[in-house]
C-alpha cells in the first residue's frame, strides 16, 4: 500500500493525542491548576519534542509536512503504541521511514544462575529481568515476600508489586525509601530502552494508580545501587533488617541476582531462620522456581 499524506488527519490526531496525556505522566509539572486545555499545551508537547512551538503549531494545523526525525520524537514526546505510530507515520506519508522494532527476545534466565538459586536456601534471592520483571526466585524469597507463582506472569514485576501488593507494601517499615530507590532504578534502566512498550505501560499504569508514583518517576532521579539496607516488618516473624545485593549477569541480558542476608548471629539472621524453615516444611523443600516472560 503506497503511504500519502494527509496534513489534516495529522494535526488532527496531534490534538487529540496530546489532550489524552496526564502532564505528571510524562514528566511534567502538575502544579497549575487552572489548565485551560485537558491533557499538555502545545508548548509542553514541543518541549518534550524538542523542536520549536511555531513549528509544532503549524504541524497541527496541517501547514507544514513533518520530518522522519521530527515523527521519531513526537512518537517519544506523545508515548505512542504501536498502533498509534503506524498510523502517524502514515497520515504523515512516511510509512517507509518509520523504524522498525525487533521482536523483544524472551528473558530466559541462565543454568548457572538457576544452580545457585537452588543452593541458597535460607537467603531470599531473585532474579530480576528487563524493568525490574521477576523472573525467577527461591522458597526462602517466597517465605519472605509472597508465592510470586500464584501472581500472573504477566503482572509479576518488583516495582509494580511494591506499589500495588498492600502485605508487600506494608512489609516495608521504610516503604517510601526504598519505593523511591525502585522508581529511580526503572528510571536508570529506561535510559537504554526508553520506547519498550512494556515499559511504556508499566509506567502508564502506575502513574494512574499512585500519586507518589507520579512525583517520583517526574524527579527524573536515577539510582544504579548494588548494595543497601532493607528495613521489613514480616507478620510472622517481627522486624527483620537484612543487607540487600544485586549482582549483574555475566553476559548483557541485563539481568540481576538479588541476595537479602542478615548477620550471623542477629536477631533478624534467627528470624530469617524460623521463616524459612517454616517454608521449607509446608512446601517440601521445592527448589527455586523459574519462570520465563
Amino acid at each position: 500500500m503506497t503511504s500519502h499524506s494527509d496534513p489534516r488527519a495529522l494535526g488532527e490526531f496531534l490534538k487529540a493525542r496530546r489532550a489524552q496525556l496526564d502532564p505528571g505522566e510524562c514528566g511534567l509539572p502538575e502544579t497549575d491548576s487552572a489548565r485551560r486545555v485537558a491533557g499538555l499545551r502545545r508548548e509542553e508537547v514541543a518541549r518534550l519534542a524538542a523542536i520549536s512551538v511555531d513549528y509544532y503549531t503549524r504541524l497541527e494545523q496541517g501547514r507544514v509536512r513533518a520530518s522522519a526525525p521530527v515523527l521519531t520524537t513526537l512518537v517519544r514526546a506523545l508515548r505512542l503504541d504501536d498502533d498509534q505510530q503506524s498510523y502517524l507515520y502514515e497520515v504523515a506519508g512516511r510509512s517507509a521511514d518509520r523504524p522498525r522494532r525487533t521482536s523483544r527476545s524472551v528473558q530466559r534466565v541462565r543454568p548457572p544462575m538457576r544452580r545457585l538459586l537452588d543452593q541458597l536456601t535460607e537467603a531470599p534471592a531473585l532474579v530480576l529481568g528487563k524493568r525490574l520483571d521477576i523472573l525467577a526466585w527461591n522458597p526462602a524469597a517466597v517465605a519472605l515476600y509472597t508465592d510470586f507463582a500464584a501472581v500472573p506472569a504477566d503482572r509479576r514485576n518488583y516495582l509494580r508489586l511494591m506499589f500495588t501488593d498492600p502485605g508487600i507494601r506494608a512489609m516495608h517499615r521504610e516503604w517510601a525509601h526504598d519505593a523511591r530507590d525502585a522508581v529511580a532504578a526503572l528510571r536508570m534502566e529506561a535510559a537504554s530502552d526508553p520506547d519498550d512498550p512494556d515499559l511504556v505501560r508499566l509506567v502508564g499504569e502506575l502513574s494512574r494508580l499512585d500519586a507518589d508514583f507520579r512525583t517520583w518517576w517526574a524527579e527524573h532521579r536515577v539510582n544504579s545501587a548494588t548494595y543497601g539496607t532493607k528495613q521489613y516488618r514480616h507478620p510472622m516473624v517481627g522486624d527483620l533488617t537484612l543487607d540487600c545485593d544485586t549482582w549483574a549477569g555475566a553476559n548483557d541480558s541485563g539481568q540481576r541476582l538479588m541476595i537479602l542476608t542478615a548477620d550471623t548471629g542477629s536477631p533478624s539472621h534467627d528470624a530469617l531462620r524460623i521463616l524459612t524453615s517454616w517454608t521449607t516444611e509446608r512446601a517440601g523443600a521445592k527448589p527455586a522456581k523459574t519462570v520465563a516472560s
